[in-house]
């Protein structure tokens, strides 16, 4: 008799648990959907963000066409080819990838 009144205690504990988790008002799911828009919003770059035609263009000029071109973008590195870089992802950030004569030899991106 023990075990089924432990077993019936259990039941209505974790049904009681799981209506709670089930249960959500309709503005719940509008919160939630306004916070995911804001967050994605937040994800994307502002502005121009490639540069495919300042291949083959000195370094120091590339830079400044992408600090015309984006004010969004507060960092241009110049990275000469090979070299190791972060993977991270930064809307703030382009790398100019350059050769031994200091020319682009890739497309500049956000990133």
């Amino acid at each position: 008799m023990e075990s089924k009144f432990a077993h019936i205690i259990v039941f209505f504990l974790l049904a009681t648990s799981f209506e709670t988790l089930m249960a959500r008002k309709e503005i719940d799911r509008l919160e939630v959907t306004e916070l995911l828009k804001e967050f994605e919003s937040d994800l994307m770059c502002k502005g121009k963000l490639s540069w495919p035609e300042l291949i083959g263009v000195p370094a120091q000029y590339a830079k400044g066409i992408i600090q015309k071109e984006n004010p969004f973008v507060t960092d241009v590195q110049i990275v000469l080819n090979g070299s190791p870089v972060t993977a991270d992802f930064r809307c703030f950030r382009v790398r100019i990838v350059v050769n031994i004569l200091n020319v682009a030899v890739s497309i500049p991106v956000v990133g």
